[in-house]
């Protein structure tokens, strides 16, 4: 039987009931459209007419876009009309993300990352205006859509759309298709906010059918430059610790295939790729595929002929042309911009020989996490990215050799990707990034939490990369040995003055602890001069004018 007519028990299901309520919406919605196309001043009636209470609802936000204009109309309806929504989005980055909470329109929240409104965000919880579901990875709370957690309604945002609502991306496509294809095909309403109406788009990203209604905004979507990092401020510290790094790991597993951070310390080793590396002979060898956003420090690295392919979650401002000239290098389109998607990235990344990463807390066991006492930040992609892929089956010599030194003969025999925290042993503000007990716990405590909010687990980590030196947790012989070689490169935390010298000193014999001179590493060496690029300027020459910074990062 079809849609509806089917007994169960002697009562009669009606299963088209989604399809039955998307209809009604949109006919509600139609009203307001011309075709499809909503004028902004009708975007809130509009919002009222579509959106009903309970709904799960998904506001494209994620690290760099944002449909900050629906964002900000959604924050405007009436709550008498519109409320008890459940939001169910990756980033929490925008005020009005939150006055849906202090405004009594939404109640309850599964999310990813929340960055600046992170402080916000606890005080709406302890006041009790908002129930925080869990604190997702990117992969996970996109899984969810197709699962448990599927949009009733979602905006998103993109460049362009046609009068038939065919949408265009541009470089910055990044979690579009996650939402749109769990929306579109589960009878969902699919909101596009878009920099301009033309009438031929570049390129179809997302087909019109799929859309139900199209907004121009009064102004571009928000878009950040977040993975702009500027050589002129990375230090000799962390210009020593790229050094190890590539010594000591790149260098001695052949780290072909890698995942790379997005902070000072991997741009210092991006930018001594064309110089200190290329020294050791290390070109064709090491890091030829990529996956991680077009960070402009990647631009010497590309030019001197290290980095072969880079796949990308989203794009960066001032980026697009080079990456455009770069087509070998980088994925896109036939008109010329870049494909980026979050989610292949992600896949990409997992399945790597390493991540490399930063954090703000590691405890003795390895455990990491960026979650602070008086915050609820999240960790983006880094778990997905720094985990241990236990479903591959391809062999790399980095994942093998890995796997050697973790299995060393016993049982079957396995591979072992790389999951790497290179971190200074003291944060801004001389907090110890080395704690007995990560403030996890009491994050947990404070906020009703099922799990202590974890970045990368202990058991995932085989490596931490400090100014000290680095240790190899593959090496060590039960927890005894990984506490003493976390000890041993802390520094002069309390954690590292508590070290055993004498344990200390039988796990540098034995390769779980590398001091700088173990390694072949100058420290006479780790100065600025060994930058292959010391400012944004020097990143402009490399491209040879293609990379055309924000005036933010210009200071010529």
């Amino acid at each position: 039987m079809g849609d509806s007519g089917t007994a169960i028990d002697g009562a009669v299901r009606d299963w088209g009931t989604l399809r039955e309520r998307y209809c009604a919406r949109m006919q509600r919605g139609a009203a307001l459209a011309k075709d499809k196309v909503v004028a902004p001043d009708d975007v809130v009636a509009l919002l009222e007419a579509v959106i009903e209470p309970g709904d799960r609802l998904c506001i494209e936000g994620n690290n760099q876009k944002h449909a900050d204009f629906l964002a900000e109309c959604l924050a405007e309806v009436s709550p008498e009309r519109v409320h008890d929504l459940h939001i169910i989005q990756s980033n929490i980055a925008l005020a009005p993300h939150l006055d849906v909470f202090e405004r009594g329109i939404a109640e309850r929240l599964d999310f990813c990352y929340s960055g600046p409104q992170g402080l916000r965000l606890s005080r709406l919880v302890k006041e009790g205006r908002l129930k925080v579901g869990a604190i997702h990875t990117y992969l996970e709370l996109y899984g969810r859509y197709f699962c448990d957690l599927t949009p009733n309604v979602s905006f998103i945002a993109a460049d362009a759309a046609d009068h038939e609502g065919n949408l265009y991306t541009g470089p910055n496509t990044e979690d579009t298709p996650a939402i749109v294809e769990a929306t579109a095909f589960k009878s969902g309403i699919l909101i596009a906010q878009v920099n301009r109406i033309v009438d031929r788009v570049p390129r179809v990203d997302v087909p019109g059918d799929w859309v139900s209604f199209v907004v121009e905004a009064p102004r571009p979507y928000y878009i950040e430059p977040i993975f702009t990092r500027d050589p002129a401020a990375i230090t000799e510290v962390q210009i020593l610790m790229a050094m190890m790094v590539i010594r000591g790991i790149y260098e001695k597993y052949g780290v072909a295939r890698l995942n790379h951070g997005i902070g000072f310390d991997t741009a210092a080793i991006e930018l001594i790729l064309p110089t200190y590396a290329a020294d050791l002979g290390l070109r064709g060898k090491i890091c030829k595929y990529m996956s991680v956003n077009p960070c402009p420090t990647l631009i010497p690295a590309i030019e001197s002929g290290f980095v072969e392919g880079i796949h990308c979650a989203g794009s960066e401002l001032g980026m697009e042309n080079y990456v455009s000239e770069r087509s070998d290098v980088f994925f896109t389109g036939r008109d010329g911009s870049m494909r980026s998607n979050r989610i292949f990235c992600q896949i990409a990344g997992h399945y790597s020989d390493l991540f490399i990463g930063s954090t703000l807390q590691i405890d003795l066991e390895g455990n990491s996490s960026t979650a602070t006492l008086s915050r609820i930040t999240g960790f983006g992609g880094a778990p997905n990215f720094g985990s241990e892929s236990r479903a591959r089956r391809h062999g790399s010599e980095s994942w093998l050799m890995a796997g050697r030194e973790a299995h060393r003969g016993n049982g079957m025999p396995r591979g072992r990707k790389l999951v790497v925290q290179i971190v200074e042993s003291f944060r801004e503000g001389l907090s110890s990034t080395f704690v007995e007990r990560l403030d996890a716990w009491k994050l947990q405590e404070s906020f009703g939490l099922p799990l202590p909010p974890v970045m990368v687990y202990g058991d995932d980590l085989t490596h931490i990369v400090t100014e000290e030196g680095i240790a190899n947790l593959l090496l060590c012989d039960g927890p005894e040995e990984r506490e003493q070689a976390i000890r041993g490169v802390a520094g002069y935390t309390e954690v590292g003055m508590a070290r055993d010298p004498e344990m200390v000193r039988r796990l540098r014999a034995k390769g779980a602890v590398s001091y700088p001179e173990d390694l072949g590493v100058d420290k006479r060496l780790a100065t600025r001069d060994l930058l292959a690029a010391r400012s944004i300027k020097d990143l402009v020459r490399w491209s040879g004018g293609l990379y055309d910074p924000p005036a933010r990062f210009r200071n010529w």
